[in-house]
């Protein structure tokens, strides 16, 4: 059973996302400020940082459940499509299309993964999704070749994440299309997954002797 201070943590958290989600989707995150969030909450200042010590935190704690989402929504289509290049993309076409919606929102929280403290707890939260991301496009290439060694496997993972990460980049720094950077990033994940799939094997090399 939950105590009565737990129900009324999670209200609060509750009510401090749904406030700080509203904003930042309402005027992006360079205008929205923690005073008006806490506002938009009900909370005190004091008690809006226990739970996010800083605007960029209140950004990861709303952006890590739209990036959950968009991981979710592309193992629900993976699962329907057998080509591993058309599955990889698949995983990942998702992403794209909701930082497309947001480029400015969007372009803040690729910052604040990168380079945000690597102690602030929604960071974290973030780099676990995309380290579990990663890991479900290995598992795909490996599924497609079963020969595929758990280096190899792990490198590809890395590079197709990579690809989709500056796809977005590129699309909320510039004029590019949405278009055009979703044809991209497909032609990119054929060329990767093609590449694997079809490279003789060779096995890892042993570990380097301290």
């Amino acid at each position: 059973m939950e105590s009565r201070r737990e129900q009324n943590m999670r209200l609060k958290r509750g009510r401090i996302f749904r406030a700080a989600s509203d904003l930042l989707r309402a005027r992006g995150f360079s205008a929205v400020t923690t005073q008006e969030v806490s506002a938009a909450a009900g909370v005190a200042a004091g008690t809006l940082f226990r739970y996010a010590a800083t605007k960029s935190e209140l950004l990861l704690m709303v952006y890590n459940e739209a990036l959950r989402a968009s991981i979710d929504e592309g193992a629900a289509r993976a699962a329907l499509t057998p080509d591993p290049a058309a599955a990889v993309f698949a995983r990942l076409h998702p992403l794209v299309v909701a930082a497309a919606r947001e480029p400015e929102n969007s372009a803040a929280y690729q910052r604040e993964l990168l380079f945000g403290p690597h102690d602030a707890k929604f960071r974290a939260e973030g780099m676990a999704l995309i380290f579990e991301l990663e890991a479900s496009l290995s598992d795909t290439l490996r599924r497609a070749a079963p020969t595929l060694s758990d280096g190899e496997a792990r490198v590809a993972g890395s590079s197709l994440f990579a690809v989709t990460h500056l796809a977005i980049a590129r699309m909320t720094a510039s004029d590019i299309p949405e278009a055009d950077a979703i044809d991209d990033l497909r032609r990119q994940v054929t060329l990767i997954v093609t590449g694997v799939l079809h490279t003789p094997r060779r096995p890892d090399p042993p570990p380097e002797k301290e």
